[in-house]
């Protein structure tokens, strides 16, 4: 293993920058008082705050800064938006959401299902694209809201949001729209006063983009039903109770300002790393897909399947290289389920537990994605030598593999 690690797993957690972190100091060592207390050190806090607060707005597209409620992570901004609009909104019993949404929005739709309401999973198609008829066709009189994630975190697959969002609105203005950023905020450009104009409620999370973990902001349109999803407290203008994590907050709004202020550079420089690593692995890999690859996708990410391997067996022979990667798999919990994205994509049983993702950073480099390129092809060899589904002389399947896998599924054909 190298003494250096080759981190590309982004979609994840990012490295704290070392901007961010310097501006956050002061507010975890002098600058530690509360911003609601009255005292002048405090008020300096609160001051510091309101900064970033205007940092963030300003970075959306210049929406008013009493727009922007900060809150602990992306998760708790999906669950405020969806049950705050529920309980905002008890007239309406109907939800539209997509069968590829992070379990964030996943779990608290499905939640909801339990309890009476009625909600849509729009499928995907193979490539992980939303048919927009179909969307149509699912709004109904009495839906509430539409609640669909912008990028994709496993496959990087982007959702036409602008689309949506208008088309939604057209139809009925009163159905709320809310979108999960999650994976989009700081690598593409969001303009909630232009393209975005139609959104409700935006949520996202500092950590993916490198800001620490334990910030996320919800935006809240000007007039949108939502009810405070925490009370408690009169902080965030009475919508999010508890004390702000001022120093927290101050490192997102810088992290934001980097991002935003490098974002055509880094994009174009972080999509030709991604592009290389894609084609390298397609020339050097047989029996291999780009979970994704026919629809619009976030630049840093890319999800592979390899046939006939497992995710598990690649990630723990990856990390022995020094290589830190995540699998579309839910394997990595303990569980034999296939990830639901996959799924939703109908990626077949052979590779469908075969699927890891590379999501790349500003910080990565050339010399990462060429280690990738040594490490990847032999991790993925060695695995297949040790298939009884895999013909190691030929380097493709047995002709009779398909049939064993379905005679024995709880494999999920790949050596482990």
């Amino acid at each position: 293993m190298d003494d250096k690690l080759v981190y590309v797993d982004n979609n994840a957690t990012t490295p704290v920058a070392p901007e961010v972190f310097e501006a956050m100091t002061p507010f975890l060592t002098t600058e530690y008082f509360n911003p609601s207390s009255m005292y002048e050190p405090a008020r300096r806090t609160a001051v510091a705050m309101a900064r970033a607060r205007e940092t963030v707005a300003r970075c959306l597209g210049g929406v008013a800064p009493n727009q922007i409620v900060f809150t602990s992570c992306a998760t708790e901004s999906n669950n405020a938006a969806i049950f705050g609009t529920v309980k905002a909104n008890p007239q309406r019993r109907h939800i539209l959401t997509t069968a590829v949404e992070h379990p964030a929005v996943l779990e608290v739709c499905k939640d909801l299902q339990r309890n009476g309401y009625d909600v849509t999973f729009l499928p995907v198609d193979g490539h992980g694209n939303l048919d927009l008829r179909q969307f149509i066709r699912a709004l109904r009189p009495d839906t509430l809201l539409v609640t669909i994630m912008h990028g994709n975190n496993e496959t990087g697959v982007i959702f036409p949001i602008e689309q949506l969002s208008r088309v939604t609105k057209e139809t009925d203005p009163s159905i709320v729209f809310h979108t999960d950023a999650t994976q989009t905020v700081g690598k593409l450009p969001i303009d909630l006063t232009d393209a975005f104009r139609h959104v409700d409620l935006l949520s996202f999370s500092g950590h993916k983009f490198h800001a620490p973990k334990g910030v996320g902001v919800l935006y809240i349109k000007r007039g949108t039903p939502c009810r405070p999803y925490m009370i408690g407290g009169h902080q965030e203008q009475g919508r999010r109770a508890g004390t702000e994590n001022v120093a927290f907050i101050v490192g997102l709004a810088k992290a934001m300002e980097l991002a935003f202020e490098n974002m055509e550079e880094d994009e174009a420089r972080i999509g030709a790393m991604r592009d290389r690593l894609e084609q390298a692995i397609l020339d050097q890999i047989p029996c291999v897909q780009v979970n994704g690859r026919g629809a619009p996708r976030l630049p840093n990410t890319l999800n592979v399947s390899c046939h006939y391997v497992e995710g598990e067996g690649m990630l723990y022979q990856l990390s022995d290289a020094g290589i830190c990667a995540s699998s579309g798999s839910a394997c990595t919990s303990g569980s034999l389920e296939p990830s639901h994205v996959l799924k939703a994509l109908n990626v077949p049983f052979t590779a469908v537990h075969g699927s890891i993702r590379f999501s790349l950073s500003r910080y990565n480099t050339d010399e990462e994605v060429d280690r990738i390129v040594d490490v990847f092809p032999k991790v993925v060899a060695n695995l297949r030598r040790l298939s009884p589904y895999w013909d190691a002389k030929k380097n493709a399947p047995r002709p009779d593999a398909e049939e064993l896998i379905g005679q024995n599924p709880s494999v999920s054909g790949a050596a482990g």
